[in-house]
């Protein structure tokens, strides 16, 4: 098969001829149709801060056809269109308790959507609707993201929301507040070419990040938010956030961001403010993300701003990096 090759830090995915993985106990071989490249995928082979293995091939926003199945497999056969959680962990930790593998210590990546094929633990699989399309499919992980989170917020009916960014996640989580009862939804971000986006997927108001933006926001919502969902991940955002949110509010940070940052603790003591930093999901989010795309609540086409080729991944993935105008780029394998 060929898949794009992750070869280091500072260095280009390569694009090689590798064997075809083949199915174990419990495992399925998923032929990838769609796969969505992911902010967390150009952070983590950065350099930066954490970091993949070389030879390792990414990407976890995939869907696909089962075109093998492993022994003892229940539940799943051959042209079966799915998806998966790109992780599994050890069954028996509090992360694992949660429901959380991403958060397991012994956790193990389900990745590989960056090549033609890719070996899944049936147990991490989640069967797709037939209405679906392979685009749907591979929004599903982008969108279980936000849903955890929202589970995570405790978030009351009639809140007041605002969230910090333009990107897909910002977009995910603009949508399920939206959809699971917030009042009004406000979306701030420094540049306007994704206001209508926003707009489309739920919020009520779009303000321009700037000096005045605290006041123009909270006009917008009348009233300070009662939780604030950073979805930008650059130092200095979560104090921002902090700033915005009422007292006795919550902020929630899923931006992820890599690198340290400072917070003022007396700002957000003075205030009582919550802190959280959700990270993951479980497979009820993915399970409920897929049913929700089923009953045409939301239009992926909104957030699919490009769809390149295997071969074109290389030179996209790198030009991610830097200033560009995508929402959510899709590699179409098939």
């Amino acid at each position: 098969m060929r898949a794009a090759v992750f070869k280091g830090a500072g260095q280009p995915l390569a694009i090689e001829t590798l064997d075809d993985p083949k199915p174990g106990p419990g495992e399925v071989i998923l032929k990838v149709h769609r796969c969505g490249i992911c902010g967390t995928d150009l952070h983590l082979t950065s350099g930066h801060a954490f970091d993949f293995q070389p030879g390792t091939v990414l990407g976890h926003e995939y869907s696909g056809e089962i075109v093998e199945v492993g022994s003892g497999v229940e539940g799943f056969r051959t042209g079966d269109i799915i998806t998966a959680v790109p992780s599994v962990g050890c069954g028996h930790c509090a992360a694992c308790a949660e429901g959380n593998p991403v958060l397991c210590h012994e956790t193990k990546p389900v990745f590989g959507g960056y090549g033609e094929y890719l070996r899944a633990p049936a147990s991490a699989a989640v069967k797709l609707p037939s209405t679906l399309s392979l685009a749907d499919g591979a929004l599903v992980e982008p969108l279980a993201v936000s849903l955890h989170a929202l589970r995570l917020a405790t978030m009351r009916p009639g809140d007041k929301v605002l969230v910090l960014g333009g990107g897909a996640v910002a977009l995910t989580t603009i949508y399920w507040a939206r959809r699971l009862g917030a009042g009004r939804i406000v979306a701030a971000s420094r540049s306007e070419r994704r206001a209508a986006l926003a707009l489309e997927m739920g919020a009520d108001a779009f303000v321009q990040s700037g000096d005045a933006e605290v006041a123009e926001v909270s006009e917008a919502l009348g009233g300070s938010p009662d939780i604030v969902f950073e979805c930008v991940g650059v130092p200095g955002i979560i104090q921002k956030a902090i700033a915005h949110v009422r007292t006795y509010g919550q902020v929630l940070s899923l931006g992820f961001c890599i690198d340290p940052d400072t917070i003022m603790p007396a700002m957000a003591a003075l205030k009582a403010v919550k802190l959280g930093f959700p990270v993951g999901y479980a497979l009820r989010d993915f399970q409920y993300s897929a049913e929700t795309l089923h009953a045409g609540r939301v239009d992926p086409a909104r957030m699919i701003s490009s769809t390149v080729s295997l071969e074109q991944l290389p030179a996209t993935f790198e030009m991610l990096r830097g200033p560009n105008t995508e929402t959510k780029v899709h590699v179409a394998l098939s």
